[in-house]
């Protein structure tokens, strides 16, 4: 039986993988960046410490990393308080799964917007566990964020099920050993062989019920 649901926050909750795309493009344009149209698929699913070294060595910028990632990370926390673009059905959702089961969130997010969004959108109080990709040695599509939610929850891994949107996301989700829910990205839609990685692939958050997680049963660990 599966005891918790453990949700990817861009691309889930909050409509932002474009948001992200836009804020990286200009700060490279500012900073004589060379941008090119593969570097948004390349950072998807990164944690802060990868796709800033990317901006750095990839696209070039002179800054610093960690320079860089502090000021990608204002930036979009000021789009934030401009407009928080959560996902239609996002905040219904969540909370029809909080009757049934514990939740928590494993984002390549950055902390600081993880805590925007959740606060902003009333929900910090469902999540028992939330963990950002900055703070485990890989991103995705390595499992290490949904690994590290599992042990914060003190959970096996099999008694999860994740809630995916992108390619990398479906990898590392399943790379863990957990149940994987496809809601794929619209703008962004994962490769085939990503999406043949779910359990279930639904059109949009508002199809995501508790009778739908129940359904998943529990992956072997073998």
């Amino acid at each position: 039986m599966i005891e918790a649901v453990i949700f990817d926050l861009d691309g889930v909750i909050v409509d932002s993988e474009h948001v992200w795309d836009e804020v990286r493009e200009q700060l490279a344009h500012e900073r004589g960046g060379r941008w090119h149209a593969r570097a948004q698929a390349d950072m998807m699913g990164m944690s802060s410490v990868e796709w800033s070294r990317y901006l750095h060595d990839e696209i070039g910028l002179s800054e610093s990393p960690e320079a860089i990632n502090h000021e990608v990370v204002e930036r979009m926390l000021a789009r934030y308080r401009t407009e928080l673009p959560l996902i239609d059905g996002a905040v219904a959702a969540v909370e029809r799964l909080a009757a049934d089961f514990r939740l928590a969130v494993a984002s390549s997010s950055n902390r600081p917007l993880i805590e925007a969004v959740l606060e902003s959108a009333g929900l910090q109080d469902l999540f028992e566990v939330t963990v950002s990709s900055e703070e485990v040695e890989r991103g995705k599509p390595a499992p290490d964020v949904y690994l590290e939610a599992a042990r914060r929850l003190g959970l096996e891994p099999v008694l999860c099920a994740a809630v995916e949107d992108s390619g990398n996301g479906l990898r590392s989700a399943r790379a863990a050993g957990m149940r994987v829910v496809a809601i794929p990205n619209r703008r962004y839609p994962p490769p085939a062989d990503a999406l043949v990685l779910a359990d279930v692939t639904l059109g949009s958050v508002a199809e995501l019920t508790a009778k739908v997680v129940s359904g998943l049963g529990v992956r072997s660990s073998t």
